[in-house]
């Protein structure tokens, strides 16, 4: 059996039983009570630490079949009330556009200079952007930023002629989304601090956006299960409906 921390296993304690789902709503606060747990910290000499909020994500176990081309999920959206983060963003284009480009965000923006400044290891950014006439050079990019998902695509909405709104978008942090081998979309709605129903209206347009992309091949329950965690709590349940 795993060897639990004293906080760990309080925090258990406050979950209570887990085996049915909860309202959204009960369920962000019974995040947020755990979250308090893990944030009640002191430092050796007994001075209480100050932790930052806890990142809120949301785990959607869906009815999809990964294998197959037609019931792969990919894409990106922007939250109603944000995600309390930004990104760095880079963009992949002409010189005419990286200017505008670096006005919208971006910490570098440009074409051959910076494919290859990736290419020798740069990787210091969370989301890569590409004007669609760049991607005969950026595609040799792709074993460097597929693995870490961070190669530029129609699907995700990061290869686009308009190429500044894009970058506006993302370092205000729009979300890309791709489903996992085991059929599962995870998604960062907000932190700890935000107020719940700011949380749940961002968790409630990540349900809608999963109902509207829903594959016509997808046979069964579809969302199959729903989970709640912070960065240092268990996850609860939650009834979507």
């Amino acid at each position: 059996m795993p060897n639990h921390s004293v906080r760990y296993k309080k925090q258990l304690e406050l979950r209570g039983d887990v085996r049915e789902p909860i309202p959204v709503e009960k369920g962000i606060e019974k995040i947020k009570e755990l979250a308090a747990v893990a944030n009640n910290r002191s430092y050796r000499n007994g001075r209480k630490r100050k932790d930052a909020p806890q990142t809120v994500e949301l785990v959607i176990h869906l009815g999809i079949d990964p294998k197959q081309a037609d019931q792969m999920l990919r894409g990106s959206m922007s939250l109603p009330k944000g995600t309390g983060q930004t990104k760095k963003v880079i963009a992949f284009c002409d010189t005419e556009l990286a200017e505008k480009a670096t006005a919208a965000g971006a910490i570098e923006a440009g074409g051959q200079e910076l494919i290859e400044k990736i290419s020798k290891g740069w990787m210091e950014f969370d989301v890569a952007i590409a004007h669609p006439s760049m991607m005969g050079k950026v595609g040799k990019l792709g074993r460097v930023l597929g693995p870490q998902g961070k190669m530029p695509s129609p699907k995700a909405g990061t290869v686009t002629q308009d190429v500044e709104t894009a970058v506006r978008e993302f370092a205000a942090g729009k979300l890309e989304y791709r489903n996992d081998a085991g059929g599962n979309i995870h998604l960062p709605v907000g932190k700890t601090d935000f107020a719940t129903p700011d949380l749940q209206e961002n968790i409630e347009a990540v349900v809608q956006q999963m109902n509207r992309i829903k594959p016509a091949a997808s046979k069964g329950t579809y969302f199959k299960k729903v989970c709640l965690s912070a960065t240092r709590t268990p996850s609860v349940t939650l009834d979507v409906g």
